[in-house]
């Protein structure tokens, strides 16, 4: 057996609000230096994080669950998502209120999470609206608008759009109407929105781009209690981490405590791996989404 040390293993993240508590142990100490030793993060939106692991160029990344059914080869670690069980706030659906969802002629999409854009078209079926046009656009509500009938928006752009509702209101005049797609999936299927979860890259990705890949004969469970523990130390530090990020966004920290312990769904358990099964299920269904039958029995916890 050899005793090379193990390269590091590249981390696709993404750089919103919402992962923060998943990445406690890799950005606070005690823990973060040995973890920098193991693992190199990069932050990037959560579509990149599944490009990045389909090129081979990342071996773990927080993945929308979408690429599961895309990209062949990804491997759930266990234990981690982000869900919501309820409303999330940093989904949104944004219409102008003089146009109903049947009558949307086109939506403009923030292209960050084609996961979200794969929830929102189940829900246009629906709506009766099936067909509806989504046009690539940047997270700004206002070009948005300007673009097409609604938007939908993902992430701080989302939850910086709501904090921002009556003084759009106020400077416009405008009646807007404000879709949590979390509430509304939950209210189609009764099920929790799944966003993402933990990928890892089986070797034969990784070892196209020359990078180490991943023994889970040997390697895996250690990785995994990693990631694990990382969120278990984030949601007991979570005041810690709103008086961080009331530091970032202009967003109250009673707010920002409330969808890191309310609106967001950390834990992999068995109602989420169920909706990401159901899913699955309508969106190949309905053809938005490949048949993808995922290997999800062994990872609740």
């Amino acid at each position: 057996m050899s005793s090379t040390p193990h390269p590091r293993l590249r981390v696709a993240a993404i750089n919103f609000l919402n992962p923060a508590p998943l990445m406690w142990d890799f950005e606070h100490p005690p823990l973060s230096a040995p973890l920098a030793l193991r693992y190199q993060i990069d932050r990037m939106s959560p579509a990149e994080c599944a490009d990045r692991l389909s090129a081979g160029d990342a071996d773990i990344g927080l993945v929308p669950i979408a690429a599961l059914a895309t990209t062949p080869g990804l491997r759930i670690l266990p234990g981690c998502t982000i869900a919501s069980k309820g409303r999330v706030r940093s989904l949104l659906l944004v219409r102008r209120a003089s146009r109903p969802l049947a009558a949307l002629r086109s939506v403009a999409a923030d292209i960050a999470s084609r996961t979200t854009l794969a929830y929102a078209r189940i829900l246009f079926h629906k709506w009766g609206n099936p067909a509806v046009p989504f046009l690539p656009a940047a997270a700004d509500l206002d070009a948005m608008l300007d673009l097409a009938d609604a938007a939908i928006l993902i992430g701080d752009p989302a939850l910086l759009a709501l904090e921002e509702q009556a003084n759009r209101f106020e400077r416009t005049g405008e009646e807007l109407v404000y879709h949590d797609l979390a509430h509304e999936w939950r209210s189609l299927t009764g099920l929790p929105f799944v966003s993402a979860v933990w990928c890892a890259a089986t070797p034969h990705i990784s070892a196209g781009a020359g990078a180490p890949g991943l023994d889970f004969e040997t390697r895996d469970e250690t990785i995994a209690q990693d990631f694990i523990q990382s969120r278990i130390h984030g949601l007991q530090n979570i005041d810690a981490l709103v008086a961080e990020w009331s530091k970032r966004l202009p967003i109250s920290e009673q707010t920002l405590h409330t969808y890191l312990t309310t609106n967001i769904h950390y834990v992999l358990d068995e109602e989420c791996l169920e909706g990401m099964r159901g899913f699955f299920r309508i969106a190949a269904s309905l053809g938005i989404l490949p048949e993808y039958d995922p290997p999800l029995s062994e990872l609740a916890v």
